[in-house]
């Protein structure tokens, strides 16, 4: 299983409260593109609207720009597939307040593209602060811990 795009934002900006594995609908050259490492996912969101969930505001340039359409939208909204239990959490989930479900990451299981995606709340600034002093805390330790040996 590899990770071809990957949100590295999400867990220093929001804190997860649920993750859910999802399906994508893409063209041919969306999932070219995605398997060379093209795309970007960061300030995306994804909103259920209608029984049905998309993925919004996320830039997957084509594969090779004289092949694709014309009036081909790299930031064209995007329908996830998921199962209608799993729809139905969500959108209940969203319209709680402070709740919203973003993009984790896109990757290949066998010869299907997935997205991971998460429902968080945002961290206040004080969070963000603590999460800074963990990381510090455990690089430093991983370090002595390595120079020891």
């Amino acid at each position: 299983m590899a990770t071809f795009i990957r949100n590295k934002k999400v867990s220093f900006d929001y804190e997860i409260l649920e993750k859910f594995d999802a399906g994508i609908e893409l063209f041919g050259f969306e999932v070219k593109s995605i398997k060379s490492n093209h795309g970007n996912i960061e300030g995306s969101h994804i909103t259920v609207r209608g029984g049905e969930a998309f993925l919004l505001n996320a830039n997957i340039p084509p594969y090779q720009t004289a092949n694709t359409p014309k009036d081909y939208n790299p930031e064209r909204n995007r329908r996830l597939l998921l199962t209608k239990k799993e729809l139905s959490e969500l959108s209940g989930l969203e319209e709680k307040k402070g709740l919203t479900i973003v993009p984790i990451s896109m990757y290949n299981k066998g010869k299907k593209i997935k997205i991971e995606i998460a429902v968080v709340r945002g961290k206040k600034k004080f969070d963000k602060r603590e999460s800074i002093k963990k990381k510090d805390t455990e690089r430093d330790l991983r370090r002595e811990i390595k120079s020891r040996l």
